[in-house]
């Protein structure tokens, strides 16, 4: 079904993907420049809006390029989803980051073997219990 009114000749799923793109990237830049803003406060800076806005854009881009970059790591392993080692792969040019994501999934793993033990436990006293 095409979407004449709206000015184009997509379908009107296309439409409804350039929109939410859109809101993405209006709720991203705006996000971008409060965080900015308060760093600033913080040090006692003033930045430009015009500079913030130009940095909003540029992390966008670069978070799409990221996203586009984790789905075919993902296809390439022939999985769905996109799991930590492929976010990790995509720091790979960047040591210090790899290193601070590594040390994350590490105590990610840790955290998820710790709740594993005690639910281990607490199945275990109320099997006790039942019997």
């Amino acid at each position: 079904m095409a979407t004449e009114g709206l000015g184009g000749s997509g379908t009107t799923s296309e439409v409804e993907n350039d929109l939410e793109m859109k809101l993405l990237r209006d709720r991203f830049r705006l996000a971008a420049i409060s965080i900015a803003e308060s760093e600033a406060n913080k040090s006692g800076m003033e930045v430009s809006k015009v500079v913030v806005a130009c940095v909003a854009d540029l992390a966008f881009k670069y978070t799409e390029r990221l996203a586009k970059d984790l789905q075919l790591f993902a296809q390439h392993a022939n999985r769905k989803s996109v799991n930590m080692e492929d976010v990790i792969l995509c720091a790979h040019r960047n040591e210090n980051l790899t290193g601070l994501l590594r040390d994350f999934s590490n105590d990610l793993k840790a955290k998820d073997r710790q709740s594993e033990r005690k639910r281990k436990k607490e199945v275990k006293k109320n099997d006790k219990t039942t019997v």
